[in-house]
Parts: C-alpha cells; structure tokens; sequence
C-alpha cells in the first residue's frame, strides 16, 4: 500500500499518502476529472485503467475523510491493527515526509493483534487498495474499539472490479498475510507456552541442531538449548528463550535472555510478534544475539516444513500452493 503512519503513542499521529510528485492535493479542483488530469501529467507512465483508481484515492483522501471519521491501519510490520480517530484536516508536508507528504492526523485508540480478528475482517482490510471503506465488517472493527464481543454474524462480501495487475497483487498478497495469519493462530491458541518450546526446539532440530527443552521452571530464562553436537560439547550453544505472544517485546527481556549467556555461547530470542525500536537496536550492538519474529519464524517454518514430524503437520496443515509473483508487479 501507498500509505504511511505514525502510531506510536509518543510521536504524533497520523495517516500519510504518496503521490509526492502531484505536490499539495489541496490546490487542484474539488473533482475526481482534476485528479485524473494531474495524475496523467506527474506520472505519463501510469496504465490508464489505474488512473481512475488512484484518482478516487486522492480524491477521498482529500475530500471525503473528515475529521471524526475511524480509520483502520493494518501494520504488516508488527502484525498489529490500528484503530483511530480522524483528528483534524488534510496538511501537506513534503519536509516532514518527502515520500508520504499528502496527510491527515490521526488519534490512535487502540492497537490490537490481528489474531483478535476473524479471517474474514483480515481479508476486507487486506485490499492492495490505498484508501477504501469498511462495509462487510465495520461492526466487528466498532467493537474492537468499543471492546465489546465479536459479532456472530457479518454482511455479505462484496468484490471490487479492479484489473489484471491489481488482481495479481491482491492474490499474492493476501494469500501470503492468510498462511501467516493461520500459523501464528495455531502456534499462539491451540498448544500452550511449554508445548510452544517444544515446538521451536523441533524447528531447530530441522534445521540441523540437537535441541533440549529445560524443565518448566527455574530455567533463568533459557527455554531451550541447542548445538551442534549430539552431546552438546562442541560450540556453538545456543540458548533460547521462547515468548508466545504477539506483543512487541522490549529490550529488558532481550537484555534478560542475554545475561545468562557466557562467554562463546549465542542468544536467541523467539516471538510470534514483534520487538520494540529499542530491542532491535541493542540486538545490532550484540554480535551473539539474534532476534526472530514472527514473519521470521514463519519463514522458517516454511523453508522447513517437510521435515516436520507429523504432530507438527497436523498441527499446521499446509500445503504448497502457486501464486503470482508480488516482484514483477511491485510498481504503481
């Protein structure tokens, strides 16, 4: 998607979309014509049956959104849905944000896992659109915010006509946010934490470990310890710690991990969500210390999978499918 954000609660919020070379939206017509027209100029190389759509973008962007109005954000960076409020007019920052300078601040409310959503909301916000209406499951995101339950029932869906290009995109997108969002369901709600280390310990002995669980409590952190060796004498050690969450995990609990780490042994940390700014930071200061999350773990998961014993299979049943490819189309 075209589109940027702030939603960290100490910065200052906002929605921004691309489009840099149109310069400020707010000096063309009020009319979706006008759009079209400038959009032809700044991008000779845009397909034409695109013009309309990014037209319509602008034109809501501008014109349509008003102050008041909730906005859904879906954060593919730590898997997290955004929920806010529209919180004043469009401004134009080109010095602020020279790739996103067309923007409307926002109050974040709420930010929530994406596995606190059906599939079926996940899939409606998933359009490779920019900037589209909720219709099908706008009163499971209300309550979301409200934090009342989900609704039982939903609205039928209803699909956009869009053209081939768009089509592709959309399939190889949400075909691979699907697959991740059904692994990180299964590993977060159907086994428990222990059998979460389990889990991992597996994934590593897949990839070419011997890797042991330690017992349930007074592990100091250390979930797992893997190397090379059948016995566990030869360098390099690895210990583990596993979290089950999707919540971005901070640098104390890194640091945490880290400090029961020797002298020639490595760090590795294991979520299904995210880590913070600062954690990633202190990892890249920290030669023996890896972070993986949970993209990472699924693409492990994946590069793996047929070495899964089948306990692990049935657990996660997934099968390879084709589909077109996100590279050949990564242009707008």
């Amino acid at each position: 998607m075209d589109i940027s954000v702030g939603t960290n609660p100490t910065d200052e919020g906002f929605v921004g979309i691309g489009w840099p070379q149109l310069g400020d939206l707010s000096k063309l017509a009020a009319n979706r014509e006008a759009f079209k027209a400038a959009i032809k100029v700044a991008y000779p190389d845009a397909k034409p049956g695109s013009i309309p759509v990014q037209a319509g973008v602008l034109f809501r962007f501008l014109h349509e959104v008003k102050p008041g109005d909730l906005v859904v954000y879906p954060s593919k960076v730590d898997r997290m849905v955004n929920l806010g409020e529209i919180a004043g007019p469009y401004q134009y920052h080109p010095l602020k944000n020279p790739t996103y300078p067309n923007m409307l601040p926002v109050k974040w409310l709420k930010h929530l896992p994406r596995e606190d959503f059906s599939q079926d909301a996940l899939y409606e916000i998933g359009s490779f659109i920019t900037l589209f209406a909720v219709k099908n499951y706008r009163n499971e995101f209300l309550a979301a915010l409200d934090g009342s339950p989900l609704p039982e029932t939903t609205e039928n869906a209803t699909e956009e006509r869009r053209d081939d290009a768009t089509v592709s995109k959309a399939v190889a997108s949400q075909a691979e946010e699907t697959t991740q969002d059904f692994v990180i369901r299964q590993l977060k709600t159907v086994i428990d934490a222990y059998q979460f280390e389990q889990f991992v310990a597996h994934l590593l002995e897949c990839m070419g470990y011997h890797a042991r669980v330690t017992p349930k409590s007074g592990d100091g952190g250390v979930d797992v310890i893997a190397h090379k060796d059948e016995l566990g004498f030869e360098p390099p050690v690895i210990k583990v710690q596993c979290k089950q969450v999707t919540n971005p995990i901070g640098r104390p609990e890194v640091t945490q991990l880290l400090g029961n780490v020797e002298n020639g042994e490595f760090g590795l940390f294991v979520t299904l969500g995210s880590y913070t700014k600062d954690a990633r930071e202190y990892d890249r200061s920290k030669p023996n210390l890896r972070l993986i999350d949970g993209d990472q773990l699924v693409g492990l998961i994946f590069e793996h999978y047929h070495g899964f014993d089948p306990r692990y299979q049935a657990l996660l049943p997934l099968k390879r499918i084709y589909v077109p490819s996100l590279e050949e189309n990564r242009s707008t």
